[in-house]
């Protein structure tokens, strides 16, 4: 008795030893952002800056406006009013939570809204399931992202 309660003690301390190890942000890397029409729209690199996850845009499929000149965020407000969307900083802040990172924000450049946030990898890995809502989170839309 008391070698299988020492077993399953030894058991748990190491997996949750394993846990503390295990990799900080599987969401980090290039991720290729698909419309509901199937196109794909933009590359975001997302990076762990200060153990917080942040995400830029680092390819656009369609980089011009119809005018021919780089795509802005005209209904941005603040210090990302009029920067180009190409290289912009959508996703900001997001802090580990269980097997997701959540507590951040992410930006439509659309429109120049953000969006409470949280990131999840699933399938592997291979796609994240990228969630954006106002208040609370069943009030929002989730996008999947695959895995350049």
């Amino acid at each position: 008795m008391k070698k299988t309660i020492i077993g399953t003690l030894t058991l748990l301390i190491f997996f949750s030893v394993g846990e503390l190890f295990a990799d900080p942000a599987p969401v980090v890397g290039s991720w290729r952002t698909v419309s509901e029409e199937g196109k794909e729209e933009s590359i975001v690199e997302i990076y762990e800056q200060g153990g917080k996850i942040f995400g830029k845009i680092a390819k656009l499929t369609d980089p011009l406006d119809k005018n021919g000149k780089p795509h802005t965020c005209t209904e941005c407000d603040g210090t990302d009013k009029d920067k180009p969307v190409l290289g912009l900083v959508i996703i900001r802040g997001l802090a580990p939570d269980g097997d997701k990172w959540s507590g951040g924000k992410i930006l439509d450049p659309n429109n120049g809204t953000w969006y409470k946030c949280f990131l999840k990898a699933v399938d592997g890995g291979k796609k994240l399931e990228v969630r954006g809502y106002v208040g609370f989170s069943l009030l929002g839309r989730t996008q999947v992202w695959l895995k350049k």
